[in-house]
């Protein structure tokens, strides 16, 4: 939707900032279920990708990563997350910060790799949401230091912030009601479909 409404150069900064906000409240809101040891990892490996600034994934065309990243979506929902895999906090902060860099919405990728600690459902959306306002917050602050301009965005971000925020807050409310295992089962769905909707995106640009 932002990239309808947005120039090119504006996009991925703004869509990091509004991320961020939303992201945030949820993580204000569910933070007794935040898995805590993932995080500091995860920032670590954040701050370096971010730092990196994409410029390890200039070189590839945007429909190699889509097909990439699709399919570590469907391994990771299908296939069994190696025990180092779990753990690896880290790395997984590192890639997602730059293809978020790079290419900006990474939530399917870093969702994925969440999914695979054993979380019960609190957990899951708690821990994603704190992982990616980390993640966003340091990639708007490196934006910041590249140099773009935030100031005339200002408006259109507070106001979807303020939006994100009561959907937030309404999706809390289904999310305490739903079962565990239907949960499971929604998640599966929905990454299943966000990985073919990579996967069917990227091959049709490789054929064009």
């Amino acid at each position: 939707m932002l990239a309808a409404i947005l120039p090119p150069a504006a996009l991925i900064p703004v869509h990091g900032v509004v991320q961020f906000a939303s992201n945030a409240g949820r993580t204000a809101l569910m933070r007794a279920a935040v898995h805590g040891p993932a995080l500091p990892w995860f920032l670590a490996g954040t701050a370096a990708g971010a730092l990196a600034g994409g410029a390890t994934l200039t070189a590839l065309p945007p429909a190699v990563v889509e097909i990439a990243v699709g399919c570590f979506i469907l391994w990771s929902v299908y296939g069994r997350m190696p025990s180092w895999g779990v753990g690896a906090a880290a790395p997984a902060g590192a890639i997602s910060s730059v293809l978020t860099m790079a290419f900006g919405a990474t939530g399917p990728f870093v969702m994925a790799w969440v999914r695979g600690l054993g979380l019960e459902r609190q957990g899951v959306v708690a821990t994603h949401a704190a992982l990616m306002s980390g993640q966003h917050g340091l990639k708007c602050v490196a934006f910041g230091l590249f140099g773009f301009a935030f100031g005339p965005w200002l408006g259109l971000c507070v106001a979807m912030a303020a939006a994100g925020f009561l959907g937030t807050v309404a999706g809390r409310k289904v999310l305490l009601r739903r079962a565990e295992a239907a949960f499971r089962r929604v998640l599966d769905i929905v990454l299943t479909l966000l990985a073919a909707r990579l996967l069917w995106s990227g091959v049709a640009a490789l054929a064009a």
